[in-house]
């Protein structure tokens, strides 16, 4: 089975936090050995819909959408659905929806890490 990842992100009208999600998508890529693999965004450009034609013509026989959201929040819970059942009706590929970054063990030891930068300072 050839497997697409979508990275998914809320999008921003700064630039440099689209890229800064793109950089985090390429890492990731890199790390786990993705053939096919997309950055989208909910509310910029590329969006959902161009990810998943783009990996749907390069192949994928299903699609994983990974939630670059700390919380399940009302974009996943109401609009994200929607997006996934109407764009694998729509290409005729399963998508699944993995859980959002919330409730990951190494989120605590992000903060712990963050707090100490600053305390250093």
């Amino acid at each position: 089975m050839k497997s697409g990842i979508v990275v998914f992100g809320h999008g921003s009208s700064v630039a440099s936090a689209n890229d800064a999600v793109r950089i985090i998508a390429a890492r990731a890529a890199a790390e786990g050995a993705w053939g096919l693999y997309e950055t989208a965004f909910l509310e910029a450009a590329p969006l959902l819909a161009e990810a998943v034609q783009n990996l749907a013509a390069a192949g994928a026989d299903e699609i994983v959408v990974l939630p670059y959201f700390l919380t399940l929040g009302i974009r996943l819970q109401r609009d994200l659905p929607g997006l996934v059942a109407d764009l694998s009706h729509r290409y005729k590929v399963p998508i699944r929806v993995a859980d959002p970054l919330d409730g990951h063990p190494e989120l605590s030891g992000i903060l712990v890490e963050r707090a100490r930068e600053v305390l250093k300072q």
